[in-house]
């Protein structure tokens, strides 16, 4: 990739990554309203779930500082989205299922970013593909946890599964040389598309029986 390209992309994955913040921080925001936490504990959800993932991701690879603590625009997208969700929640209220489209927006988005960065870092294919989905699944984690429920990654339609395929296909796409960006685009449809269509037809990975 020659110099101008390469900061092309590194553009293209922050703007994703930032606009992934946003809908993920309505996403932890709206659980919040909804458990009928006050303002604080609104923008702690907002924020938690916008950048957890990252956090993780950043820490892995060594990318210290976090990004999120230490460039002001992921708090400042966070509290933003949190003050918008907490302000004006009827207006989002209004689309079907709001939190789960904001989820499914933002895994779609943070995915991609994470395995692009993670990349950017010199990972491997596999460490790439994994921090994405690492970095898509990380905050929505600990925001059930925070309201004490059990993380929707582990009881709900095809979650992690959809930010694994949107990481792949980004990172396989890269690998094979597909434009960068037409490769992160098809990841991040191919995600949230999945991500969607798990809750609409109820797709979920199998259970088990327990005892008999």
């Amino acid at each position: 990739m020659i110099p101008d390209q390469k900061v092309l992309f590194d553009t293209f994955l922050h703007v994703l990554d930032i606009v992934g913040t946003f809908v993920f921080a309505m996403s932890g925001a709206t659980v919040g309203v909804r458990h009928k936490l006050d303002l604080f504990g609104v923008l702690v959800l907002s924020f938690v779930a916008a950048t957890f993932g990252g956090i993780t991701r950043d820490v892995i690879i060594g990318a210290i500082p976090p990004a999120a603590i230490n460039d002001w625009r992921y708090l400042t997208v966070s509290i933003a989205a949190g003050l918008l969700t907490f302000y004006r929640f009827p207006l989002t209220a209004r689309l079907a299922n709001p939190a789960q489209v904001f989820d499914a927006a933002g895994l779609a988005l943070v995915a991609v970013a994470g395995a692009g960065k993670a990349l950017a870092y010199h990972l491997g294919p596999t460490a790439a593909i994994l921090l994405g989905m690492v970095t898509g699944i990380g905050g929505g984690i600990v925001r059930d946890v925070l309201v004490r429920e059990v993380p929707v990654v582990f009881r709900t339609e095809l979650y992690a599964v959809t930010a694994f395929a949107g990481a792949f296909t980004f990172v396989a796409g890269t690998y094979v040389g597909v434009p960068s960006n037409i490769a992160a685009g098809a990841g991040a449809i191919l995600c949230f598309g999945l991500r969607l269509a798990a809750i609409k037809y109820r797709l979920k990975l199998p259970v088990s029986p327990g005892e008999t």
